[in-house]
């Protein structure tokens, strides 16, 4: 018996898709393969935020608290520079978030990257793994659909043997 059983969160059911019919069984499958869509669109979108946290630490991790003077280009745009000096090497201005930015030292701003890298590498694995459940139970109703449609297809040719 095909089901489908989420007992860990009790606003959830269990279904027995063997007593859906096809329509029902689409329209289950449509809405899993929405969901999954959803979930990707969500994991691209979390590994970008994490390649940009990681790209941060990594330029940390190079830059020295002695570059007191040193001269630099500042990026304007993603091809666009503009000449400029270090002031404090030892303090940086990170953005913290929707446009919110702290000025920390280099340790700190270090500490700080890797606790969001290590919190959106704990988000991308939840993430990947409520779309392998989803996976799994997409791939269930298409075994009970194709059921559904082989014993459809074979009761239409006994009907049509019959009427021969």
């Amino acid at each position: 018996m095909a089901q489908i059983s989420t007992t860990e969160k009790p606003q959830m059911q269990q279904i027995d898709l063997n007593t859906l019919n096809l329509q029902q069984l689409t329209q289950l499958k449509n809405q899993l393969d929405q969901e999954l869509s959803i979930f990707q669109e969500s994991l691209n979108t979390i590994k970008m935020a994490r390649s940009k946290y990681s790209a941060s630490k990594e330029a940390l991790e190079q830059f020295k608290g002695d570059w007191n003077e040193k001269q630099i280009l500042v990026p304007l745009t993603g091809s666009m520079y503009v000449p400029g000096t270090i002031k404090d090497a030892n303090n940086v201005i990170i953005e913290i978030g929707t446009g919110y930015y702290v000025e920390n030292d280099l340790d700190s701003a270090k500490e700080f990257f890797k606790r969001r890298i290590e919190y959106v590498q704990e988000q991308l694995e939840k993430i990947e793994m409520m779309g392998i459940e989803k996976s799994k139970i997409r791939d269930t109703i298409r075994e009970v659909m194709e059921k559904k449609l082989t014993q459809f297809s074979k009761e239409l040719q006994a009907k049509k043997r019959d009427a021969e």
